[in-house]
Parts: C-alpha cells; structure tokens; sequence
C-alpha cells in the first residue's frame, strides 16, 4: 500500500490544494492520502483557529474519496513523520516549498522518513530546484511531476475576503460557503482596536 502526505496550515485550503491532491494520487498510485492540518506550523504565523482549518479542508477534500484529514500536533514536518513511522510514504509538496527545503529542520532526516514528490508547473525557476536537489545526499528521493498552473495562494484568499471580493474559482464551492457562514477572514473593529475573525463558532465572541 503506497500511502500519501499533504501537510499544511490550510488558511484556508483551495483548489490548489485538490489539483496537488489529485495530482499526486494519479502520479504515485497513492491507495491512501493523509491530510494534516498543522496546528501551530513552525514556519508561518496562522490567525485562524486550528479545528476551524480542520473543518476546512474536510470539506475541500471530501470530493477526493481516499483523502483522510486529521490535525496534525506537530510543528515540524521531520517531527510529523517520525510519529507517522509508515513505510515509505510519499510527501506532496509544491515546488515553491522545495526551494526552501534546505532550510527545513533535519531535510536529510526527512528524506529517510520520506519520499518527495515535488509538483511543477510552467514559469517555476527549475534551475533554483536543481541547486536544491544537488545539495543532497539523495537526491533520488525527490520526484519532480508537472501540474496544471493555478497561481492561487492561501494569502491572496485572506486578503480578497477581507477587502470584500468573490473567492469563486479559487477555493472549493462548500468552503467558500462556510468561509461565508462563519464570516472568517474579515477585518472587524473590536473593543481592541482592529482584528480579524478566525475562531471556531464555540471560541467566537461578538464584536462590538
């Protein structure tokens, strides 16, 4: 059984996400992929509770029938897959994440844990992920595949909502609608000066 990861923080996941998904488990013959949503990811400062970003990507990925969302406690993907012990998963990542690899706490240790499947698209800068792949030491456990290009980031998403434009297109229909219904993402005034929702229903208090 060949088992897939995709980690991330999900703020909020989009159809990005899916098409790596879907990529992934077409280019790998994944039988299981497991999502996990980083509770506290190291490398990102995150405004949205974490079960809110769990409901989220529950419902980006109910389409893709072997997707199994979880949260995931760990800050660290090295940490994470050391606590997973599966026999030689495949972690999805996109290409702009793999440009940093390097940076990433024990990438060599990952790698033993690991196999990396890196998705491309056309204008990605190949010879910056050259660089990063001659600087392993197994470099054979990195497999670049091609997807189709969708310029979509989890920012932009946040900022478009908060500015008061549609998201169609860009995120999943149910998460659009529930990004809607629990009115995340939005700038409101509070007794504290500015904030931005992004608690889960039972943490939320009313803004005045």
């Amino acid at each position: 059984m060949t088992v897939g990861i995709l980690g991330g923080a999900f703020d909020p996941p989009h159809l990005g996400h899916v098409e790596l998904a879907r990529d992934g488990l077409e280019r790998f013959a994944l039988d299981r992929l497991l999502v996990r949503v980083v509770e506290r990811p190291g490398h990102k400062e995150v405004s949205t509770a974490a079960a809110i970003r769990l409901d989220l990507a529950r419902l980006a990925f109910a389409p893709v029938a072997v997707a199994e969302v979880s949260l995931d406690p760990f800050a660290r993907t090295v940490d994470s897959l050391a606590a997973l012990a599966l026999p030689d998963p495949v972690f999805l990542v996109g290409a702009d994440e793999f440009a940093s690899f390097l940076t990433w706490k024990e990438p060599a240790r990952v790698l033993e844990l690991a196999r990396l499947g890196v998705a491309t698209r056309p204008g990605v800068d190949r010879a910056r992920l050259d660089a990063v792949l001659a600087a392993l030491d197994r470099p054979e456990r990195v497999t670049f595949f091609p997807i189709d290009p969708l310029p979509i980031s989890s920012a932009e998403i946040r900022v478009r909502v908060a500015a008061g434009q549609p998201i169609d297109g860009l995120v999943p229909p149910a998460v659009a609608a529930e990004i809607g219904l629990l009115r995340l993402y939005r700038r409101v005034e509070t007794a504290g000066g500015g904030g931005m929702l992004g608690r889960h229903p039972s943490e939320r208090t009313t803004p005045t």
